[in-house]
């Protein structure tokens, strides 16, 4: 399943130096506006403390997580929907993203400079939120543009899509976001065709300094991720073996990167199932919900048509038989059906018709 996040927000808040920490990718950090041009995509392992517990066991030949997506557009400023800095350009590389991550700056650094010569997180946030708005406003404007037209001819289609867009166009032109309208199932099949930026799930990251302290953005719905960028960077250059110590020495669970991407999923609704055996010991995305026969479909497409059943554990009990072979002796795999919903940490082996 693939998924990808979008990275958004004004010049010099930590966008390109966190894309560079999330991926490792090098990519070009400098300290004036527009410095990220094209897109920077970055592949990100999802951390799962779970993979190598089962890897433990079945001691395969390879292990293999999840990913994620990111894709680091330019800074935006003021009146990017309109075009200024390229915004339009930049926009337009976010499209196809399952989310948004929009990081705002909370920290104070004289070498760094604001595009607004100031830092307040609050204007940040509505100046990023309310571009995006008015890209989808002008999206909006023009499909509604052709289909006031189209409608006079009287197809169903056509005028119940028409009034579908002038909802969209009156809740835009209020200044809100389309994540907080509802639609049913039949209005969602259009929706979707419109590629908008604000019906996209969104995180919140507030790119903070050691002397941060209280709640810069209260009453938020949606998730507000805190974290250190800067100090993000310093535990990524340590060795692997370094960093989970690092990160004990610091108070903290874990490091901010990885809350940010287990965040993403939560966000997208998502959750992991694992095969393993001596070949590879891999994890898989599906969303939550997923019955057996499309759970087997994430793995390969014919899986879907050729699905027989499913043998299912929980990683938990796996880990604790230590092999399959005791597993099943002590007959806690189960044996599930098309209607099985699969559950977040589920070890399954699929039988299916080839």
């Amino acid at each position: 399943m693939s998924l990808s996040i979008g990275i958004v927000g004004l010049p010099n808040v930590g966008k390109s130096t966190l894309f560079n920490i999330l991926t490792k990718k090098g990519v070009e950090a400098a300290n004036y506006p527009f410095c990220t041009i094209d897109p920077n995509v970055g592949v990100v392992k999802v951390p799962d403390f779970r993979l190598n517990k089962l890897a433990a066991i079945s001691k395969p030949a390879k292990v293999i997580p999840t990913t994620i997506e990111f894709v680091d557009i330019a800074g935006l400023v003021a009146g990017a929907s309109k075009g200024e800095g390229l915004g339009n350009q930049f926009l337009a590389h976010i499209r196809e993203c399952d989310a948004i991550c929009e990081v705002i700056r909370d920290f104070k650094d004289e070498n760094v400079v604001h595009v607004e010569g100031r830092v307040n997180p609050k204007e940040d946030k509505e100046t990023i939120n309310i571009e995006l708005i008015f890209a989808d406003l002008a999206t909006i404007e023009k499909r509604l543009d052709k289909t006031r037209r189209e409608a006079k001819s009287g197809d169903k289609e056509i005028i119940a899509n028409n009034k579908i867009l002038e909802k969209i166009y009156e809740h835009l032109a209020a200044g809100r976001a389309i994540r907080e309208l509802t639609f049913d199932d039949e209005e969602m099949v259009f929706v979707k065709t419109l590629n908008l930026l604000t019906i996209k799930p969104i995180i919140y990251l507030l790119n903070i300094d050691e002397g941060h302290s209280g709640d810069v953005l209260p009453g938020m719905k949606e998730p507000v991720i805190k974290i250190n960028v800067k100090l993000e960077e310093e535990i990524t250059n340590l060795p692997e073996t370094e960093q989970a110590e690092y990160i004990k020495e610091l108070g903290l669970e874990q490091s901010g990167l990885d809350k940010l991407i287990q965040n993403a999923y939560k966000t997208l609704g998502l959750e992991t199932f694992f095969t393993t055996g001596a070949d590879e010991t891999r994890a898989w995305t599906v969303k939550i919900g997923t019955k057996a026969p499309s759970a087997a479909g994430a793995i390969h497409t014919d899986f879907i048509k050729g699905f027989i059943r499913a043998e299912v554990i929980n990683w938990e009990k796996f880990v604790e038989c230590g092999s399959e072979a005791k597993a099943k002796e002590l007959g806690l795999i189960r044996t599930e059906g098309k209607d099985y919903v699969f559950q977040d940490g589920d070890v399954a082996n699929f039988l299916v018709n080839r």
